[in-house]
This record gives C-alpha cells, structure tokens and sequence, in this order.
C-alpha cells in the first residue's frame, strides 16, 4: 500500500480523492490552509469526516509558503496529487495575485516536495478554462491551451509548463488531470449544481448570468475521483482531461433539480460574465485508453444523490453562503 500527499484535502476533489485511497489501504498525509474563498463550514464539515479515518494525518498550512516544505521531510511519498488552488474564473478577474500564489507558486513548492524527497509521481489537478474560447468540441488534450480567457487559466497553464520543467529536468513522472464541471455531495457552493439547489429547495431566487443557454458537461465527484486515483499509475509525462461527458444549458440543468425537489424554481437572469465560457465538453478517448477509466454515474443519479446530502444536513446547509 502506499502513503500519498494531497494538497487542498479539505477541498472538495480533494476530499473524496483522500477518502477512497484511505478505503483500498493506502494512507494519506493532507493539507490544506482552509482559506475562506468560499463558505468555510464545507472544509470544515469535509475535514471532519477525514480526521475521523484512520490513516490520515493533516497538516494546516499554506503550499504557497517556502517552509511548507519542510513539512514533509522524512515522510515516506509515494505521489503527490496536488489538487489545492484558488479556483473560479470570476474571482480570478478580482484577485488574480491570490491565483498566481496559489496555483504557481504552491505547485512548484509541491514539485519540490517531489524532488527534495524523492518522491517520483506528481499528479497536478489543471481545468478545461485552459482551453480557450473556441475549442473543437468534444475537446482533446491536443487543443490549443494558450489563449487562457482569465487569471484562473493562465496560472493553471503556469502551473502545467512547471510540471512540465520538473519532469524533464528530474525524471518525475507527471500526470496533469485536466477536470472538467464537477459536482456531487458537499461540493463548492460557487458553483450551479450546488447552488440551484440550495436555492429551489428554499425558495430562493435562481441567478442565471446570461440566457441560460450556455451549457456545461457535467461529472459526478467519484468519477472524478477514482479518474484521479488511476492517474497514479506510471504514465511518463501525459496531460489527460476527466469528466465532461454528459452536457446540458443551464436551463436544462434548472429543470431537472426542479423535477427531482418538486419545488418551482424562481429564476432571474443577469448580464453575461465575459469570463465565463460558453460551453466545454471533453473528449475522454485517451482517459480511456490509458486509464480505463468511464465515468459510472449519470447526471440524474448524482444530482439525486447531492439533493439526498443536501436534505440530510440542510440544519447546517441551508445557511452555507452561495456568492
């Protein structure tokens, strides 16, 4: 069994990515600055289910920070996953200082955890923003990701030509995991799935930038998961995209949490976001063929099942902050 760094492990992928290495065996050393970029009761909620696990230990730091290093001297790496950043497309236009810190300089911090301790797999969590405007859809790796639309993407992009420098100048074989729109249980609060249904289950007005004709191709947090988990494997240096496979509006996104609530949604629509793509959709041929990995959850089954979560811990849900 192997003992495995996650950064960002009270994040959302982070948590559920800890929680099914800890269920085949393995042990996991997380960490995670717990910042407040969105409703900080979700990490702690996530965090808590964590510590309750055997094999997993945290640390609460800051990957952005030199020190942090240090941290992880005398620990025994089988992989980092670095999956902590500041993420958002829209945030990222207000605070691009913040995405630079987190996501270029925590990466190279945490390439440096794999060259200083020897540590010979490095997974770096990157995003479908990267790919620009107009994309051929389904998108493949092979895309140009060199016209970034914001600060989120380019210091994703940063953060992949890094990974790449530490693979050909070290020898460490690196995984780059770009994601697509996720969602499930406990997720990020910034983003529709959770937000529609926060706010239909409480009668609460649905915001919808734009027309609500932008679509997104939407993966369940499991899928993604064990996506990332298979990208363990010894692979060279492969840039792999997971998720996006089941694409719907936002519209049509609307009407199904209507259906599976029973509650009318209360729909307002605003301005467009510049910053906002107007759809993705992956191309997981090569997940596929080097992974073996298939999504296994449909888009009706886990908005079912965040709906389930949601009721079960509304107590404290219903008051989470949905920007």
């Amino acid at each position: 069994m192997g003992n495995y760094l996650i950064t960002g492990a009270a994040g959302f992928i982070g948590a559920r990515t800890a929680h099914m290495l800890i269920e085949q065996g393995h042990t996991v050393v997380g960490i995670d600055n717990l910042n407040a970029a969105y409703d900080p009761r979700l990490k702690e909620y996530r965090l808590k289910n964590l510590k309750a696990l055997p094999g997993f230990k945290f640390h609460h730091a800051d990957i952005s920070e030199k020190k942090t290093i240090d941290l992880f001297k005398g620990e025994k790496l089988d992989g980092v996953i670095n999956l902590a950043a500041r993420a958002g497309v829209r945030f990222s236009v207000d605070d691009p200082w913040t995405f630079l810190e987190s996501n270029v300089t925590g990466t190279l911090n945490m390439l440096e955890v794999c060259r200083q301790f020897e540590c010979q797999k490095f997974i770096l969590a990157s995003t479908s923003s990267i790919y620009g405007e107009n994309p051929p859809y389904p998108t493949p790796e092979t895309a140009s990701s060199s016209e970034p639309m914001q600060p989120y993407a380019a210091s994703k992009k940063g953060a992949e030509a890094l990974a790449y420098a530490y693979h050909h100048l070290y020898g460490i074989d690196t995984t780059i995991v770009r994601y697509f729109t996720v969602y499930g249980p406990a997720g990020r609060p910034d983003l529709a799935m959770f937000r529609f249904v926060k706010w239909i289950l409480e009668g609460e007005p649905v915001r919808i930038n734009g027309d609500g004709n932008q679509s997104r191709g939407f993966t369940y947090i499991d899928d993604i998961a064990r996506g990332t988990i298979a990208a363990l494997k010894p692979l060279g240096y492969e840039v792999i995209n997971l998720g996006g496979h089941e694409v719907i509006s936002i519209n049509q996104l609307v009407e199904i949490v209507e259906e599976l609530t029973g509650k009318q949604a209360i729909v307002q629509h605003g301005p467009p976001n510049l910053a906002d793509m107007l759809t993705n959709q992956a191309d997981v041929t090569k997940a596929k063929e080097m992974l073996g990995w298939r999504p296994q959850v449909n888009l009706r089954e886990g908005l079912a099942n965040l709906i389930k979560w949601y009721h079960e811990e509304r107590a404290w849900a219903k008051d989470v902050l949905t920007p």
